[in-house]
């Protein structure tokens, strides 16, 4: 998707920023803890996310459905992360620390959540891909599904990464 530099950071560089981001998105993003969010891979082009659902999720309590709130949020920040990752592969240059201060200029701009079927599951992936990493500009496209792979939502969001 990026194009990437020709000195790339260290592999053991790369593992301090791998361990930064988890930490930032599992850890300090405290709504992320609330949500449960955990990542599952950090890859570029393959970045996922799993939600286990507990019963502070439920949105219908007949139902036991996960919150369609629940669902909105965890496709936003996972559309934020996949950009992250792409955005330390775009500065494949930079230190862990350069590349995580980039993010402190992320924000959502634009965020459209498709509820396709009931969030009826024992845990949940999301998947996220970039679609467009420009300058200021980056935009993605989410999905979300249970552990049977029914595919639950879709999303597609816009963010500020300049």
């Amino acid at each position: 998707m990026t194009a990437i530099p020709h000195h790339r950071r260290s592999a053991a560089e790369q593992q301090r920023l791998h361990d930064a981001m988890v930490q930032l998105w599992e850890q300090r993003i405290t709504f992320n803890q609330v949500l449960g969010l955990k990542i599952v891979s950090l890859q570029p082009g393959d970045v996922r996310m799993r939600i286990d659902m507990r019963p502070e999720l439920v949105g219908h309590y007949a139902y036991g459905r996960l919150h369609g709130g629940v669902i909105s949020a965890s496709l936003d920040a996972l559309g934020g992360c996949a950009l992250m990752v792409e955005l330390g592969e775009k500065h494949a240059d930079e230190s862990a620390d350069q590349v995580m201060h980039r993010f402190a200029r992320m924000g959502t701009i634009d965020l459209r959540v498709d509820f396709l079927r009931q969030g009826i599951g024992q845990y949940f992936i999301g998947h996220a891909e970039v679609t467009r990493l420009g300058g200021r500009i980056g935009s993605t496209q989410m999905r979300l599904s249970n552990q049977d792979g029914t595919l639950i939502a879709t999303a597609a969001a816009s963010f500020v990464v300049a």
